[in-house]
């Protein structure tokens, strides 16, 4: 069926009345449903050469139908797409076979979809080849879809193993890094071994470091959630990226007016910039430009359908854009997945984006990739609006002193040498302090123990009686006991004991000695200013 033959029919086209049949109404018929098939169809001669498009593949493509008859159907080949795939479909269809796969095309404005392709030869009398005819249906937003979905999938795959192994490796990095800060306080400061120490303590920060970053791409970290502006976070870590990017690189940030607040984690959305930072210091190895910005943004209707994995609604874009090399078409897919890198051996652990992108979806947020090789890239994250009355939460810092105190500890811990480090610590520290192995133990001691105790430090999941049952019963026979759990299992483990208050009466293992003391003291202190309160309030 030739071109001539459709122009032919397309000429002599008239509506059909009731009950018409015949072969010229049946090929009118058939010629209307090609002409108002959503799928693409398109038939070429044995050669290849085309010699009809339908109105789909005009609308898909961007091809008129003028600009495509008398070519061949290599107008639509992508530079993404193997050439091995059109050696196979050819090799099919002249052996007279239906050949059917999924194929990477070419529109004509550049962009790539991806079709599901029938490619059918079509026969004389003779059973003779005379023209291939293509069908095909644009699969594109499926795929994506699909993507995001496998990446989520792969991610929660990760986080699981990350949170499996991290209670065990978190436990030995605290008393490594425990140990190695009781040494340091019993040396002068001018002993040789405290250079020592501090390897040994460096190295223990960047294996907590990692088990956070894989907890974190995980999605299984432990999150701090607070009401934030990201104009003032911006602004605090645009002071410390000079230091860490260089000064060849020149750093503008754009804040968004009257900027929407956002619900996350303080020190995660920090980690997200400086990762997004360190990545475009690197494409830009002779120094560039590096855009934040910042600004609301509502995604409709419309936006949903071309990301459909995204719902509309209200959101905080934060934008972080480098003049740099971009990233290669054919590695974008690939970006956020843990342990990928284009960078050689020993510059790049693979984890900087996969940790940005799992901040991101734990957040509840979004976010998308845009880049040209040698026109720079963008970031573009999108975090839930939250609502306009809530106030933004204070960031407290801790203290660069180690404080003391002079109240008893009951410290309830499984792990036998992280409890005697700590033990130890708490001990030169001033505190008075009972050991206990599990929440039974600790229940027993507490009702032989006739003086008070003021703070129970207490792991989450223990054998026997893990922290949650024993807060309970505890509570109940010492009402003003104050309680700090600890855990090195993944958020979702410490949040199925039971009710706990991770933002306030919880450490994630594996923290410095120095953090402990600081948040024995916020909680006791606060105690004691409530009971102040209450005293004057009476008097009053």
């Amino acid at each position: 069926m030739g071109h001539s033959v459709f122009e032919e029919i397309q000429t002599q086209w008239r509506p059909l009345q009731p009950f018409e049949s015949g072969p010229d109404q049946m090929l009118r018929k058939l010629w209307r449903a090609v002409e108002q098939a959503l799928d693409l169809v398109m038939i070429t001669d044995r050669s290849g050469v085309v010699e009809y498009v339908n109105p789909a593949f005009e609308t898909l493509t961007g091809y008129s139908r003028q600009e495509v008859i008398g070519q061949t159907m290599g107008i639509l080949k992508s530079e993404q797409q193997a050439g091995e795939l059109y050696e196979e479909m050819w090799d099919t269809v002249l052996a007279g076979k239906i050949y059917r796969g999924i194929v990477m095309n070419r529109k004509k404005n550049g962009e790539t979809f991806i079709l599901d392709k029938v490619l059918t030869p079509l026969l004389d009398a003779h059973g003779e080849i005379t023209h291939f005819i293509s069908t095909g249906r644009d699969i594109s937003d499926r795929r994506r879809l699909e993507a995001e979905l496998q990446q989520v999938h792969k991610m929660d795959a990760i986080g699981r193993l990350a949170s499996g192994v991290a209670h065990d490796f978190n436990n030995l990095l605290m008393v490594i890094s425990a140990y190695a800060e009781l040494m340091r306080e019993s040396l002068p400061v001018e002993h040789a071994l405290n250079k020592n120490l501090g390897e040994i303590l460096t190295a223990a920060r960047r294996g907590t470091d990692l088990t956070r970053q894989l907890l974190v791409f995980g999605r299984k970290q432990m999150q701090s959630l607070q009401v934030l502006d990201l104009n003032t976070v911006v602004a605090e870590v645009s002071r410390m990226l000079p230091r860490l990017i260089g000064e060849d690189i020149q750093i503008l940030c754009v804040a968004g007016s009257e900027l929407g607040k956002v619900r996350a984690d303080h020190g995660q959305i920090e980690q997200v910039l400086m990762n997004l930072a360190t990545n475009a210091r690197d494409a830009m190895p002779r120094g560039g430009k590096l855009t934040i910005e910042t600004a609301n943004v509502v995604l409709d209707g419309s936006y949903a359908e071309r990301r459909p994995i995204v719902p509309a609604g209200a959101y905080v874009l934060l934008a972080v854009t480098d003049s740099g090399e971009g990233i290669a078409r054919e590695h974008l897919a690939n970006i956020f997945e843990p342990f990928f890198t284009t960078k050689e051996q020993g510059k790049g652990t693979g984890l900087g984006l996969a940790t940005v992108y799992g901040i991101v979806k734990q957040s509840g947020g979004y976010i998308w990739v845009y880049s040209e090789p040698g026109l720079g890239t963008t970031f573009k994250v999108y975090l839930p609006r939250v609502h306009s009355r809530q106030k933004q939460d204070v960031v407290t810092t801790p203290a660069k002193t180690i404080p003391r105190g002079s109240e008893t500890v009951l410290l309830v811990e499984d792990e036998p040498a992280l409890r005697e480090s700590t033990r130890e610590f708490l001990t030169r520290h001033g505190y008075s302090v009972l050991e206990a192995g599990d929440g039974e133990e600790a229940l027993c001691m507490s009702r032989q123990y006739c003086g008070p105790i003021d703070l129970v430090i207490t792991d989450v999941v223990m054998p026997k009686m893990g922290g949650s049952g024993l807060a309970e019963q505890l509570a109940a026979e010492r009402p003003r006991v104050r309680f700090l759990f600890v855990s090195g299992y993944a958020e979702n483990t410490v949040l199925q004991q039971g009710k706990i208050d991770i933002a306030t009466c919880f450490l994630q293992k594996p923290f410095s000695l120095a953090t402990l003391a600081g948040k024995i003291r916020q909680l006791l202190d606060g105690r004691e200013n409530m009971a102040r309160a209450a005293s004057t309030s009476a008097r009053g």
